[in-house]
């Protein structure tokens, strides 16, 4: 699924350029993505529209969010420790943070991956037309893994 995303994300510039969802199964299927997965991703996008399009105006304060058990049993620390580096560093929104969450948990996925993580966030500023700043773009496209070479510090 998470390819898919991916692919979306490098094809069309915008989500608005995006075919409707039944010509763009058949676009995703001519490329060669799987028709389960095809199906997987688009429930998962429609779910991403559908909170991305409500807007809850108690989100937006300077309260500090408290992650249940079951939050942090799914998401993992070090996606809760990512999602927190990015709203204190203001390149989430209080309800951007509550969509990147409930998308998270809607994998069937346990803990979600620091990459997986990364390309839900990517998809939130995507469907809403978000260009990442250069910070973000770097952190999002980073590499995570613990054997890489460091990073350099200038």
């Amino acid at each position: 699924m998470f390819d898919i995303l991916v692919y979306l994300y490098e094809t069309y510039y915008r989500p608005d350029a995006c075919p409707e969802p039944a010509a763009l199964a058949r676009k995703l299927s001519a490329v060669g993505f799987d028709d389960v997965e095809i199906s997987e991703a688009l429930d998962w996008l429609n779910g991403l529209t559908e909170m991305a399009g409500t807007t809850n105006p108690a989100l937006e304060s300077s309260g500090t969010r408290f992650y249940i058990a079951q939050e942090v049993d799914t998401l993992g620390s070090a996606a809760v420790g990512f999602i927190q580096f990015l709203e204190l560093a203001g390149l989430l929104t209080a309800s951007q943070r509550e969509i990147v969450i409930e998308r998270a948990l809607a994998l069937d996925e346990s803990p979600v991956t620091l990459g997986k993580l990364k390309i839900i966030v990517l998809m939130l500023l995507w469907s809403q037309g978000k260009e990442p700043d250069a910070l973000m773009f770097d952190d999002l496209f980073g590499s995570d893994e613990e054997d890489a070479a460091p990073r350099l510090l200038h």
